[in-house]
């Protein structure tokens, strides 16, 4: 895979959260789950941390090791949870945690991995595109957001009010009848959805954080196609450029709703066949 990759954080003064790295046969994409200013994470190292050294255990196993993706996340999980359990209140329900998209060739086939809302889309040859997202923490997430959406972006009352959705989606994170991230407890890698296809049959990959994806599920501005297109013929760099500009255009949310004005966004591309 030829892999080409771009990444900027929501403000300059607050550090990015997503990580993305790559080799040439495996690729890798957290997105942190964010603490609101004023809420509490148990965790003294944070979410950037969490998302770094989380995603580089999980690279380094998907070159070396020959177990499934879903093994090496379990792990990976266990490794990094090691590393702070006796600094760190992992009990906490804010404890950091991370989405996961991760692609492996292996052979003559594409392995793939997705937990929680990072969106894996695979660009199929002569059909649509595929595209994986794991849309459990969305169904849940609906049931808390009118007030948040209600009320104009950037304002104290929008703040207070996002701060009180995160707080309640902790009470549904990794548990029966809720939704599964990377966190403290490996069994949530056995709630991530996995497969696996031909690579003869994929021209190419996109692994795309909620912040980079929300150009197309969100904002509506494209479709998965389009969104290939402009990664493919201008880079991630510029997708991510096309986010922001939208953005900017709806400050206080109006247009679209949404509990960060700006996110973190982060965009993969990889060219499977390079006759695609």
């Amino acid at each position: 895979m030829r892999v080409t990759f771009a990444t900027e954080p929501a403000k300059a003064t607050r550090p990015n959260e997503d990580f993305i790295a790559a080799t040439p046969d495996a690729v890798v994409l957290l997105d942190g789950a964010g603490t609101p200013v004023g809420s509490e994470s148990g965790c003294s190292h944070g979410v950037a941390w969490y998302s770094r050294m989380l995603g580089s255990t999980l690279l380094a196993s998907m070159t070396q090791s020959a177990g499934t993706l879903a093994e090496i996340l379990a792990e990976g999980i266990k490794a990094v949870t090691s590393m702070h359990d006796f600094t760190c209140d992992l009990s906490h329900a804010g404890s950091p945690s991370a989405t996961i998209v991760m692609l492996r060739h292996a052979g003559e086939v594409l392995e793939w991995l997705v937990l929680a809302d990072s969106v894996l889309v695979l660009d199929v040859e002569k059909a649509e595109p595929m595209v994986i997202c794991d849309d459990r923490e969305a169904q849940i997430g609906a049931h808390y957001r009118a007030r948040m959406d209600a009320l104009p972006g950037g304002t104290p009352e929008h703040e207070q009010a996002h701060r009180e959705y995160v707080e309640a989606l902790r009470h549904h994170r990794n548990r029966d009848g809720g939704f599964w991230v990377a966190s403290v407890d490996p069994l949530a890698a056995e709630q991530a959805l996995t497969g696996s296809v031909p690579a003869a049959r994929i021209q190419a990959a996109a692994l795309l954080s909620d912040g980079a994806s929300r150009l197309i599920d969100r904002f509506h501005l494209a479709t998965w196609r389009h969104g290939l297109d402009v990664l493919a013929q201008h880079g991630p760099a510029d997708l991510i450029q096309r986010i922001r500009d939208a953005e900017r255009s709806d400050l206080d949310g109006s247009r679209w709703p949404r509990g960060k004005t700006f996110d973190d966004a982060t965009a993969a591309y990889a060219l499977v066949n390079s006759s695609g």
